[in-house]
């Protein structure tokens, strides 16, 4: 409730939204459960997968849920460098263990991680993934598009990123923030087929709260070599931009489910920076790969 009255505060709910729907909102604070690993927590990986499978089960039971379908939109977290499984690949592996389709909203490893491989494979649930596309990449698989086809050669793409809240904190880590990264550049990658030069910087900028600004530049070279460049601006609330993609996934996962999808899904590849399978770099082709899918469930 706090959280829902400073987002208000802050322009990005409606003013009055969290006292209507105050009941709910306690209702949701209380099914939270402690996560882990904690620090001293003596668990090995499989008794936390356990635990936590646990708890998803429990929610399920309790409510007396048809399904669930798991979500992750925790932090970003750095690559992992131990041999130990990192906290979004203990939960990735709970939600499959708990029976429940799984989504990676983040460029955490997840199911990603190579000791899942066969659980991921053999679970018969639906899967997708990861790292939500909601700002500066959403408009990057719009443009690099366009340049390729106009045959306008991309000579340098750079951007900036300012963001506060718990996001900037996050991703002032720089392993945090090469893995949030490694996301945008594929897309370029994919889009042109090479990474032009360039690089994507992240500041955190705790005055900003819960909104951001992004930044592009594109260097890009027309008919006979003219040099031209575009610049680009964009300003918004990342967690506004993100909750109907929350929303329409946790649907989408569920109906496939319910249809006997297995699985990772390319399908959602609209949905997502580094997206599973082969799916098209471009924001139009993926959308009508949406649209041909959720048909499909029908």
């Amino acid at each position: 409730p706090k959280r829902a009255e400073h987002l208000a505060a802050g322009g990005v709910l409606p003013h009055g939204l969290p006292a209507a729907v105050g009941a709910e909102l306690a209702a949701a604070d209380r099914e939270i459960r402690p996560g882990g690993p904690q620090p001293g927590d003596s668990r090995s990986d499989d008794e936390l997968i356990a635990d936590f499978a646990a708890d998803i089960r429990d929610f399920a039971d309790r409510g007396g849920l048809a399904g669930a379908v798991v979500v992750n939109v925790a932090s970003t977290e750095p690559a992992p460098d131990s041999s130990r499984l990192p906290a979004s690949s203990l939960y990735a592996a709970a939600a499959l263990r708990a029976g429940c389709p799984y989504v990676n909203f983040t460029p955490s490893t997840g199911l990603h991680h190579p000791s899942l491989a066969d659980l991921a494979a053999t679970s018969g649930l639906p899967h997708a993934g990861r790292d939500g596309k909601t700002g500066q990449t959403l408009l990057r698989s719009v443009l690099a598009p366009m340049f390729l086809q106009r045959s306008l050669s991309v000579r340098a793409w750079s951007g900036t990123n300012l963001l506060g809240g718990g996001d900037g904190a996050a991703l002032a880590d720089p392993g945090a923030a090469a893995a949030k990264n490694a996301g945008k550049e594929r897309v370029l990658a994919d889009a042109l087929g090479a990474a032009p030069e360039g690089e994507v910087h992240i500041d955190d900028v705790p005055a900003l709260g819960d909104w951001k600004t992004a930044w592009d530049h594109i260097a890009f070279d027309g008919f006979l070599g003219s040099r031209m460049i575009l610049q680009t601006i964009w300003q918004g609330c990342d967690s506004a931009l993100a909750a109907p993609l929350v929303l329409d996934l946790a649907r989408l996962l569920l109906r496939a489910h319910e249809k006997g999808v297995e699985g990772p899904l390319p399908e959602l590849g609209f949905y997502f920076k580094d997206p599973d399978g082969d799916a098209s770099p471009a924001l139009a082709e993926q959308y009508a790969t949406l649209v041909g899918f959720a048909g499909s469930l029908r």
